[in-house]
């Protein structure tokens, strides 16, 4: 299960302190029963506070939901089809490694949301994710900052 999933009325300031906090690059938002996907946040959307001066008056007390309208507004208005905002990309648990790789290349994300059959948030996997179970980085590669993302299997070769 997600771990760090937000409602849709957390307040945007609270979301992007928390994944700083734990350095995560995004999370879900989800409707008020807390299990489906109705977005996602990351980092790299706070940008928009600082393009889009409607947006910023608010910063401190909008709501995730709120800044994700707003910013599918704004996107809409400048002729702008970003796909980090035309809804949220998902996968069951049964899709493969390769079918999951397809569609986050297709849609150019990083981030796909694991759903049940009646599309209940059930997890997240990232393109990092992947690439941490095909590639092996030396302790210390990165610094500390993706240490215990993904730990490797104890007995792993890779």
């Amino acid at each position: 299960m997600c771990k760090s999933k937000k409602v849709a009325e957390t307040p945007l300031a609270h979301i992007v302190e928390k994944a700083c906090r734990l350095r995560i690059g995004g999370v879900p938002v989800v409707d008020n029963s807390g299990r489906k996907a109705i977005g996602n946040i990351s980092i790299k959307d706070v940008q928009y506070l600082l393009i889009a001066p409607e947006m910023y008056k608010g910063y401190r007390s909008i709501t995730a939901i709120d800044f994700i309208r707003s910013v599918k507004s704004y996107l809409q208005t400048h002729k702008d089809a970003s796909p980090r905002f035309l809804g949220v990309l998902t996968c069951h648990r049964n899709n493969t490694i390769k079918d999951i790789i397809l569609k986050l290349d297709a849609e150019k994300l990083q981030r796909i949301y694991v759903v049940d059959d009646e599309d209940n948030l059930e997890g997240v996997i990232t393109l990092r994710d992947i690439i941490s179970r095909l590639v092996h980085e030396p302790n210390g590669y990165f610094g500390d900052f993706f240490d215990g993302v993904v730990p490797l299997p104890e007995n792993s070769t890779v």
